[in-house]
């Protein structure tokens, strides 16, 4: 789901609070906050926040959330991603497109 609000908001997958529910323990969840590199050179900073929840010993990912630039457009990606089962191993193997905010999606350790 994506609302395209200024930032956009984005999510796909369990939330934090149902993959505890469901998987308890085994649940680990990865953050990211940033400001993008658009706003680098100006005095008003717009954060961005990503969230990605993952389970059990091969931490695979069940849910990615996010609120900022360029979320709506990025997580059509990283929901066909899920989907297919990617662990976190699979994000940190993935090699960074910088500078971008997509990138913090797969260097979060």
């Amino acid at each position: 789901t994506v609302v395209f609000t200024h930032p956009p908001i984005g999510t796909v997958g369990l939330t934090e609070a149902e993959a505890r529910s469901a998987h308890g323990e085994a649940t680990q969840v990865f953050h990211s906050r940033f400001n993008p590199m658009q706003y680098a050179l100006r005095t008003e900073k717009v954060a961005t926040t990503m969230k990605l929840i993952t389970v059990g010993e091969e931490r695979r990912i069940v849910g990615c959330h996010m609120i900022g630039d360029g979320c709506d457009e990025m997580l059509q990606g990283f929901a066909v991603a899920i989907r297919m089962g990617a662990c976190k191993q699979d994000f940190d193997d993935t090699v960074a497109i910088h500078p971008t905010s997509a990138e913090e999606l797969v260097t979060m350790r």
